[in-house]
C-alpha cells in the first residue's frame, strides 16, 4: 500500500472500479440487465449521499426524505407525460423531455419544499424531529395517492425516455454513465461540504449545539441549509430513478423509502464519503441474490443490519477500513 494513502481510500477506489467495470463487461457480454442493476446502485447511492449530508454530517435523522425522492420522480414523470401527450404543463408552461431542465426543476422544487419543512421540523429534536419529517412526507404521499390526474395510487407510466444532449439515454450504458457522472458530482459536493467551514460548523452542531452558539454561529441556520441541500440532491436522484424505471408511483414517497435510504447509510458507514455507495452496493446485490430465492429476503437483510449496528458501528467501510478521519 502506498504511503500516505489510507486503507479506506483504497477500498473506496475498488468499489468505484467495480461499479464502472461491471456495466462495461456486461455490455460487452450482451447482458444489459447488469447495467441496469449498476444504474440502480448509482442512483440509490446518490439519494443516500443527499441524506448523508443531513444525517451523516448533521446528525439529522430524517424519516421524510422519501418526499424529496418522490417529488423528483414525479417531476420527471409529469414532464414526460405532458411531452408525450403534447399538452402544456399547469400554469401554461411548455413540456420538455430535456433532462437538464427536468433536473433543475426537480432540484428547485425539492429545495422550495424542504425550506418550510426544515424550518418547522428543526425547531424540534430527537424523536420529535423524526416524527415531524415523517408526518410531512406522509402528507405528500397521500396527496399523490389522491391525485387522479397523474395516476393516483396506480402511479404514472413514462412512455418516453427523457433526453440528454449527445447521449442516447434509451440505451442502458449511456444512461448508466450519466447517472455515474451525477453520483460523482454528488460525492464531490459532499467532500467539499465535509472539508469546509460550513461542514465543520454542521458537525459541531451535531456534537454540541450549545458550544457552537456560544461562538456566535446559529445552529438553526446551519442545519436548515444542510437539510435543504440534502433534499435537493435526493430529489435529483428521484428524477433519475423515475427515468430508469419509466414509472413513478406514490411508493417513492412512502416512509419505507426513507427507511431504505437510512439503511443504505448505516450499512455503508454514516458520515463517510463512500459510505452511501458501499451501502447501495450491499443492499442491491443482496436484494438481487436473495430476492429470487425468497420473498422474505428483507428478514436476512435485517439480520445483517442488526450485526452492523451491534458490531460494526462504522458500517462495512468502517469494518474494513477502521475508524473514519471525520465525524
Amino acid at each position: 500500500m502506498m504511503a500516505g494513502v489510507s486503507r479506506e481510500t483504497w477500498i473506496s477506489a475498488v468499489l468505484v472500479a467495480l461499479l464502472v467495470a461491471v456495466p462495461l463487461a456486461a455490455t460487452a457480454a450482451g447482458e444489459p440487465f447488469y447495467v441496469t442493476l449498476a444504474t440502480r446502485i448509482a442512483i440509490l447511492a446518490l439519494a443516500a449521499v443527499g441524506l448523508n449530508i443531513a444525517l451523516g454530517l448533521g446528525g439529522l435523522v430524517s424519516f421524510g426524505h422519501a418526499a424529496f425522492f418522490g417529488l423528483g420522480g414525479y417531476v420527471a414523470g409529469i414532464f414526460a407525460a405532458h411531452a408525450f401527450n403534447g399538452a402544456p404543463l399547469p400554469f401554461g408552461f411548455a413540456a420538455t423531455t430535456a433532462m437538464p431542465v427536468i433536473w433543475l426543476v426537480a432540484i428547485a422544487l425539492c429545495g422550495l419544499v424542504a425550506l418550510p419543512i426544515g424550518a418547522i421540523s428543526l425547531r424540534t429534536a430527537g424523536v420529535y424531529f423524526i416524527m415531524i419529517t415523517l408526518a410531512f412526507a406522509q402528507m405528500i404521499y397521500y396527496f399523490a395517492v389522491s391525485w387522479p390526474d397523474y395516476g393516483g395510487e396506480d402511479g404514472l407510466s413514462i412512455y418516453v425516455r427523457n433526453s440528454f444532449p449527445g447521449l442516447n439515454t434509451a440505451q442502458p450504458l449511456p444512461y448508466f454513465l450519466l447517472c455515474l457522472g451525477l453520483l460523482a458530482a454528488g460525492l464531490v459536493l459532499f467532500w467539499c461540504i465535509q472539508g469546509s467551514r460550513f461542514g465543520a460548523a454542521l458537525e459541531a452542531s451535531r456534537q454540541n449545539a450549545t458550544r457552537l452558539a456560544a461562538v456566535g454561529i446559529t445552529p438553526f441556520g446551519i442545519r436548515l441549509a444542510a437539510f435543504v441541500i440534502s433534499a435537493m440532491v435526493t430529489g435529483l436522484a428521484g428524477a433519475l430513478f423515475a427515468d430508469l424505471n419509466r414509472f413513478v408511483s406514490p411508493s417513492m414517497l412512502s416512509w419505507h423509502m426513507s427507511g431504505e435510504l437510512i439503511v443504505l447509510i448505516i450499512l455503508g458507514g454514516k458520515g463517510r464519503l463512500f459510505g452511501p455507495l458501499a451501502g447501495a452496493m450491499v443492499y442491491v446485490l443482496f436484494e438481487y441474490a436473495l430476492g429470487g430465492i425468497t420473498e422474505r429476503w428483507q428478514f436476512f437483510l435485517g439480520l445483517i443490519l442488526l450485526g452492523v449496528v451491534l458490531f460494526a458501528r462504522g458500517g462495512f467501510l468502517g469494518l474494513l477500513a477502521g475508524k473514519a478521519r471525520h465525524g
